[in-house]
């Protein structure tokens, strides 16, 4: 199959309540609200549908008076995976199809990257999810727990994931410090946190034992690669900024695309 031909879709999970940045799928950016911005993004990587799946009324809304498809999903879901979960369920998307998960607070979001993950998962039959990745460049984010890291095979796909600094330098981390600078006979890599999933594993998904390794990581991928499913991680092209959390990223990201606007 050539990349021209490669059929996907995206499925967007967007939650009202957020602890740090309530409301922040409907907080405003530059005339739009968050959610659009993620929206014209995913829509921008050459899906062949774009749905967002949502549990709250407001959101709906929202969505639906920007021109998005919406999907209205349990409320009782534990995570976005859960909730895609219910949405391919809905659709009746069939399970050898492709469907990336784009996390509703990314606005500034790749579209090439999407679309990336999405040709990634598809050149590679034996995987059932497909991920991103970024090379590590400075030792502070290595050793920074909310820094994901991922450590692969020769062929790309993940061995593990950790927020640990992995892998671990046993002669320039010797004694646990870290270093001033990272050594160059090895590569780290963060993981972005964009996934392509088969929908056949994302149906399998909600119903797996969650891992012991994933609860002590708190990261849910974990979970997959317990249990055997394949994950490859191709390295970004285009690595995105960081997403929205808070009002000091929201008033970054505003920055950011007012002076792209220009």
């Amino acid at each position: 199959m050539s990349e021209a031909e490669i059929r996907f879709r995206v499925a967007i999970p967007a939650r009202y309540a957020s602890t740090r940045l309530p409301g922040k799928p409907l907080r405003q950016l530059s005339g739009r609200t968050l959610l659009e911005h993620v929206y014209r993004r995913a829509s921008a990587s050459g899906a062949s549908e774009v749905v967002i799946a949502t549990d709250d009324p407001r959101i709906r809304d929202a969505a639906e008076g920007f021109g998005a498809t919406v999907c209205m999903t349990s409320s009782d879901h534990l995570s976005g995976t859960d909730r895609l979960a219910e949405v391919a369920a809905r659709y009746g998307w069939p399970d050898e199809s492709i469907v990336v998960n784009v996390q509703g607070d990314e606005p500034q979001m790749p579209p090439s990257l999407i679309r990336q993950a999405a040709e990634a998962l598809a050149a590679h039959p034996t995987a059932g999810i497909a991920t991103a990745c970024a090379r590590i460049e400075q030792a502070a984010e290595a050793f920074d727990p909310n820094a994901v890291k991922v450590v692969r095979d020769r062929e790309g796909f993940a061995l593990y994931f950790s927020r640990a600094p992995v892998p671990w330098h046993r002669e320039a981390f010797r004694g646990g410090a870290m270093p001033d600078a990272l050594p160059a006979d090895a590569g780290w890599f963060r993981h972005i946190g964009l996934y392509a999933y088969r929908v056949a594993v994302l149906r399998e998904f909600p119903r797996l034992e969650p891992a012991m390794v994933e609860r002590a990581e708190s990261l849910e991928q974990l979970r997959a690669l317990w249990h055997g499913i394949r994950i490859y991680v191709t390295e970004a092209a285009q690595v995105p900024p960081p997403g929205v959390d808070t009002e000091a990223d929201l008033a970054r990201v505003a920055a950011a695309l007012a002076v792209s606007s220009q």
